[in-house]
């Protein structure tokens, strides 16, 4: 029989809607104890952490360090074979990157949530809850790092994101599609995982900020992060990473500066890439020093340089770290 910790962090799985009001409010994870009975049937033995209940908006660089030495904790232990995270679906993806990118070993870690609270019609939080058991107690589970099971679906947590507001089918994986598929009956991996660097799980350095660039932007947020002695600068481009014109006074100054700067694309698909040799092109900003990012968005770009700082601040390394992974 497979043993499964399950560590309750808070959500909308651990929420309620109020009958009265409408609003949906932080209920509690005892309810996901009903669904325990329902694992009988999969030969799984399971033990519950309620470890905390935030709503995943509350959830810090600092918190996700924490809920990743609970993991630790768990998954040290002899009679642990994997270990389940409920988690708030708005933060979830940056969690489970940062577990990606930190935990040692290679038993199954999986985050799953929910988009609707416990009480009300659909809910789907028991579902994923059942199936995010069933696949961490899965033998092919181990040795492919963080996973995501939602809605019958398993993602790689260092692709997966939230595409929707409110579908119970949020999460998708844009750039290479789900890993694996969940049956009544059967546990189905059709992309095979390798884990990529591990790095010191520590909690991740702080002053590292994201900054989007639109049609017209200006360098004043940039600025801002200089004055602010930013730790590192993660700058979501246009296209295959090209910006405009005004955003580069202060870029260049942060670069100057000796602050690791990333770049990555607001678009769902592709790569950043050297390609435009105008001002604000990508040719231009690698000649800079900048750092090009393999494929992440903006805000695993963030979570993963958080953690690579604690290795090196040479642009050169880090570029290494951010061409060798996600992709392992």
């Amino acid at each position: 029989m497979r043993r499964i910790t399950i560590i309750t962090t808070g959500g909308t799985i651990a929420m309620a809607e109020d009958e009265r009001t409408g609003d949906v409010r932080p209920l509690g994870s005892e309810g996901l104890q009903r669904v325990l009975p329902l694992l009988s049937r999969y030969g799984v033995q399971v033990k519950m952490d309620h470890f905390c209940n935030l709503p995943s908006p509350h959830i810090t660089p600092q918190w996700m360090h924490r809920i990743g030495q609970r993991v630790i904790h768990h998954l040290s232990r002899p009679d642990v074979d994997g270990v389940v995270v409920t988690h708030g679906t708005d933060t979830l993806e940056e969690t489970a990157y940062y577990l990606d990118l930190t935990l040692p070993g290679d038993l199954p870690v999986i985050l799953t949530g929910a988009m609707r609270s416990q009480n009300e019609l659909g809910a789907d939080g028991p579902l994923n809850l059942v199936n995010a058991v069933r696949v961490a107690s899965h033998p092919k589970a181990r040795g492919k790092g963080t996973l995501v099971v939602f809605n019958d679906e398993i993602h790689a947590a260092r692709w997966v994101t939230k595409t929707h507001t409110s579908n119970v089918a949020t999460f998708q994986s844009p750039s290479q599609g789900p890993v694996g598929t969940i049956t009544k009956k059967d546990i189905l991996f059709h992309q095979s995982l390798s884990r990529g660097r591990v790095f010191p799980h520590l909690p991740p350095v702080e002053g590292v900020y994201l900054v989007k660039a639109a049609a017209g932007t200006d360098d004043l947020l940039i600025q801002a992060a200089l004055q602010a002695k930013a730790r590192g600068l993660v700058v979501e481009a246009l296209g295959q990473g090209n910006l405009p014109p005004a955003m580069l006074p202060g870029l260049k100054k942060v670069v100057g500066s000796g602050i690791p700067t990333v770049l990555v694309s607001r678009c769902h698909h592709g790569f950043v890439e050297d390609t435009y040799g105008y001002d604000g092109g990508g040719k231009q900003l690698k000649e800079w020093g900048i750092i090009f990012a393999n494929g992440l968005n903006g805000q695993k770009a963030r979570i993963q340089l958080m953690a690579a700082l604690h290795v090196s601040r040479d642009p050169a390394r880090l570029q290494t770290f951010f061409k060798e992974y996600p992709n392992g």
